[in-house]
């Protein structure tokens, strides 16, 4: 049942869960069902034509990823290899490099002392082409238009973009804010700031370009400093000190940027990859960058 919920995260409907995990649509209503009377929770809102997670319920499916991650190591901790060893490489984009990296993969290396992680920053694109060409083994990156054919995606996060602005700033039209104040544009090499540029475009938003970064640091940086206002995702795991800044809401049809975990089908460090997927979601339950958060993730 445990799967079940899990595959009900990762695609979306009970439907597509139920392919799967290889049974019918109605086993998997039962064993939600089943799961919210045992645990005398409620999982899932229903009043919408498709279930939707309530904030219990997604909680619930990232400890319940921990669970079933710790059950399929049961065996080999036993035997004495510790669950997991050697290196793996993984690839991260620049925003996760602040919050959920950091948190995920500390929360991965306290659980197996024997596991080494070596983190390489870096753009989607690029990443991918990396993962594709085996010089990682696994990249956290914004998901593209198309996961390339042969690699698997683990969603990890949706991230909605949002207005920044200095403190000071007097208005709350993020459309007037976007048109009076210089821009300071995320990087159009990066998925995100395709993103943004598409957004722009479809509101007919023309803005006073004042300058282009890849860095969500080295942008807020700039926006803190009144050198003009940007657009960029809401991070999924907040620094334990972010910025003051005002975060304005985009709208009811705010983009989204979507996190995940890619790597190659035929991978052979798949055991290593689910348990950081794990506590990459276990993070992102816990939404804030703290020292004591790494024993709640791992």
């Amino acid at each position: 049942m445990l799967r079940t919920l899990i595959a009900v995260d990762d695609h979306g409907t009970f439907s597509a869960a139920a392919g799967a995990v290889f049974v019918t649509h109605a086993a998997v209503s039962q064993q939600m069902k089943a799961l919210e009377a045992e645990w005398d929770v409620k999982l899932f809102d229903r009043s919408r034509r498709t279930p939707v997670f309530t904030p219990v319920g997604r909680a619930m499916v990232a400890r319940a990823r921990q669970v079933v991650a710790d059950y399929d190591d049961l065996v080999p901790s036993v035997l004495g290899d510790g669950g997991l060893s050697g290196e793996l490489t993984l690839g991260v984009v620049p925003t996760t490099l602040t919050g959920l990296a950091p948190l995920g993969v500390s929360a991965l290396r306290q659980a197996y002392p024997d596991l080494q992680v070596r983190l390489q920053g870096g753009l989607t694109y690029a990443l991918l082409r990396m993962v594709e060409r085996g010089q990682l083994d696994a990249a956290v990156v914004s998901r593209p238009g198309l996961i390339p054919q042969g690699h698997d995606w683990h969603a990890v996060a949706a991230e909605e973009l949002q207005l920044l602005a200095a403190e000071n700033t007097e208005g709350d039209d993020p459309v007037e804010l976007l048109r009076r104040h210089p821009f300071i544009r995320f990087s159009r090499d990066a998925v995100v700031g395709a993103m943004i540029e598409t957004w722009l475009q479809e509101k007919g938003i023309v803005v006073q370009e004042a300058m282009e970064l890849e860095g969500l640091d080295a942008i807020s940086s700039m926006v803190l400093c009144n050198m003009g206002v940007a657009i960029a995702p809401r991070r999924a795991v907040q620094p334990q000190q972010p910025l003051p800044l005002r975060r304005i809401p985009l709208g009811p049809d705010a983009p989204v940027r979507h996190l995940g975990l890619v790597c190659r089908a035929d991978s052979t460090k798949t055991r290593a990859i689910e348990a950081l997927v794990a506590r990459l979601r276990s993070a992102v339950a816990l939404g804030v960058l703290t020292p004591e958060g790494i024993r709640d993730v791992v």
